[in-house]
Parts: structure tokens; sequence; C-alpha cells
């Protein structure tokens, strides 16, 4: 869409003599400003949902179970003359405060799109992407277990390309780790001068595309990632590092996914002789449209702590969940359960209902 602008100004002056009232002189002038300019309009749009839970704590005091989530998102677009692309995203928090927020350049030279924020990350992206009818196993709050993708909420610069075979990869850089989201014409300065930088990467490599192999491979996903952070500037003190592979395969309305995980804390910064605490995990999801609107999953999460001052037993959390849409309305249920929570002796179960609505 193209916009012009023309602007005209018109100015009359009339100058009065003496008491005759007589007009001697009418000055007109008539000045066109006439400015035309041709730019590409952008869109503006806002989009967000509203939840609405019922949470039962099992094997806690549930006290009130009602909660609530609500998210607000502005995004916005337009397109450069050298055919590159511009978009915009600024989220809100549950308190509709601003939250995290990304500039990018689609297409540059043709080949890669270019990012600079704080939303998000490529390992947050892909922490659990196995197949679920509502939540994850732990996704509605049974158990205790780590997330990857810890550069979701710093500042920093991203490249999304694709590369034939291997397909799309999608990298981050965070220059200080130091939680700081900085205004323009800022710096952090020594927010926190005890964390270095961090690099996230993660591949998704569609397996149906690969070479002679890949029709009998139609509809399998291999997705992996890793993360490096330099979570103290401590000499002689390694570095915390997360990796992870995913198997993802879906065909008519059944889909099915294993993903493996590693979360390596890194060693301690007050002692670099002490070993760094980190986990297995193993996530298994199988998900089965009944049509349309309706879908059934059935999900485990396990998880294996190393940590030679604690109880390391195996964490296992399981659920059963049920997604109904109706429009732009979501219904979900849940039933999840844990044994050995946090990794000691113990079970946490929860039951969830939850109605979601999106505008």
């Amino acid at each position: 869409m193209y916009k012009t602008t023309v602007n005209i100004k018109l100015l009359i002056i009339y100058k009065n003599k003496g008491n005759n009232m007589k007009i001697t002189k009418i000055l007109v002038a008539l000045s066109f400003l006439f400015a035309v300019s041709t730019a590409n309009a952008g869109e503006l749009s806002v989009t967000g949902s509203m939840q609405a839970t019922y949470q039962s704590e099992v094997d806690r005091t549930t006290g009130n179970p009602l909660g609530m989530d609500r998210e607000l998102t502005f995004s916005g677009s337009t397109e450069l003359d050298n055919g590159m692309t511009v978009s915009v995203m600024q989220d809100s928090s549950d308190t509709l405060t601003f939250g995290d927020s990304l500039i990018t350049f689609g297409n540059v030279g043709g080949l890669v799109d270019i990012y600079i924020g704080s939303d998000g990350s490529p390992m947050d992206a892909i922490d659990d992407i196995t197949p679920s009818a509502f939540e994850e196993a732990n996704g509605a709050g049974s158990g205790s277990y780590n997330d990857i993708g810890d550069a979701a909420g710093d500042t920093g610069i991203g490249f999304k390309f694709s590369v034939p075979v291997l397909g799309a990869v999608n990298y981050k850089y965070v220059p200080k780790m130091d939680g700081a989201e900085n205004t323009e014409k800022a710096a952090s300065g020594d927010t926190n001068a005890a964390v270095g930088s961090m690099y996230e990467v993660s591949i998704k490599t569609a397996l149906g595309d690969l070479p002679f192999v890949g029709s009998y491979l139609d509809g399998a996903t291999l997705t992996t990632g890793f993360a490096e952070h330099d979570h103290s500037t401590v000499a002689n003190v390694d570095d915390a590092f997360d990796v992870t592979a995913a198997l993802t395969y879906s065909t008519g309305p059944f889909s099915f996914g294993v993903q493996k995980k590693v979360h390596n804390e890194g060693e301690s910064a007050t002692d670099a002789t002490t070993d760094a605490i980190f986990y297995k995990d193993t996530i298994i999801g199988v998900a089965y449209a009944i049509n349309d609107d309706l879908s059934i999953s059935y999900n485990t999460y396990e998880s294996q702590r190393h940590n030679s001052d604690a109880a390391n037993l195996r964490q296992e959390s399981t659920a059963i969940s049920l997604g109904y849409a109706i429009g732009g309305m979501t219904i979900g249920f849940q039933d999840a359960s844990t044994d050995n929570k946090s990794w000691a002796t113990g079970a946490d179960d929860t039951r969830t209902v939850s109605v979601k609505v999106a505008f």
C-alpha cells in the first residue's frame, strides 16, 4: 500500500485604510507546498488471550483453586523497497506491563533473517516439543524440572537461515547474560560482573527431505539444539551447557515424539573443584486427534539428577490430557502424577481444567 500526502496552504491578507473602510489592497497568496512521498505503509495488529484454570493439588493443600493468565501482544510489519521486511513485536506480562520485545529484519540479502531483542531463544522454543493435546507431562505443575533455554529473557542478536538438507537453523548470541534489558542508547554496565556471554543454536531437519531415504521418512522431523553459558567469570570454572535431540513423527490423526535432554549447571563459582550438577531427561508424547476439534494425549517425563551432595532418585511424571477447540476457545484437561518429586521420596499429583480464549 502506498500513501501520498499533499499539503496545500492558502493565505489571504486583508489590509484596511482609514474610516472609509476601503479595501485598498487585497493580497491573495496561494502557496502550494506540494510534497509527495511514497512509502510502504506498515501494518499494526494486537492479539492476546485470556485463560482461567481450576487446579487441584492432590498431595498438597490446594487453597483457592482458581487462577488466571492474560497475554497481550502488539506486532507490526512493513516491507522495504529492496525486498527486505521489518517486523516488530512487543508483548506484556500478566500484569499487562511491557514484557519482551523483538525486531526482525527479514530476507536480508535474500538469505537470512536477523533479529534483535529479548523474546525467546532457540533452545527455549524446543524445550519440550513432544506432541500433547493440552500440556506437557509437567506443564500443569506436577513435579520439578529444569527447562533449557536460559537466553529467553536476555537481549541478544540472532540469525535464522536454511541450509540444504540440514534444514532450518536458529542461532542467538547474548554478549552479557546479566538479565538486563537495556533501553536504546544504553548499556548494562556492571549489572552482574560475575557472568559472561551465552550462545544457543537449534537445527530442525525434515527427514522427508533427505536424499535417497527421504521417501521412507516423510512426516518425521529431527530437532537438535545446543547452548553454552559462561555462568561464572571465575577462572577455571567450567561453563554451563544444554544439549537436546527430539524425533517427532505425524501421520494422519496420529503423532508421536521422543526427546532427550541434558542440562548441566556448570561448576560452582565458589568451588571449582566440586563436580557440576547435571540432569538427564527423557520425554515421550503420543497424541491422537479424534476429530478436528477433540484430541487426547499420553505424556511421560523422566529426569535423573546427578548431584553428589543430595538424593538422586529418578523423578517420573505421567499425564493424560484432553483438548477441545471451539473456534477461538480451547478447553483443556490434564490428570498428572509424579513419583519422587524433586528427585527425593514423595508424590505430586495434580488435576487441571483450563478454559482459554484467544482474540
